[in-house]
């Protein structure tokens, strides 16, 4: 969060990495960025569900207050880049 947000306002973030847990099976973990790349939001989901929606959209707004700091310079560079690149190609509602 920088000194001009309040943990109430959202940060767009879009899709920069989409893995699959080591610690449990099904869960598949979503990493949104800031285009700069300097912030992070992590969100997990259960790739088995009792419905069939389970969207993954090019972007999120997140709370501000759940948004974490990248603290590693090449995953900031390489975050950024990918923000980048979502952010061009698609729009932020988009189904990946």
């Amino acid at each position: 969060m920088n000194a001009n947000e309040t943990a109430d306002e959202d940060v767009r973030m879009w899709l920069v990495e989409r893995t699959y847990s080591d610690d449990e099976q099904n869960v598949v973990i979503l990493t949104y960025a800031t285009p700069d790349g300097e912030r992070y939001f992590r969100k997990e989901r259960a790739l088995t569900s009792f419905t069939d929606v389970r969207d993954t959209t090019a972007a999120v707004d997140a709370a501000a207050s759940n948004v974490g700091s990248v603290d590693d310079p090449d995953d900031r560079e390489r975050y950024a880049a990918e923000a980048t690149r979502m952010s061009r190609a698609h729009d932020p509602d988009d189904v990946i």
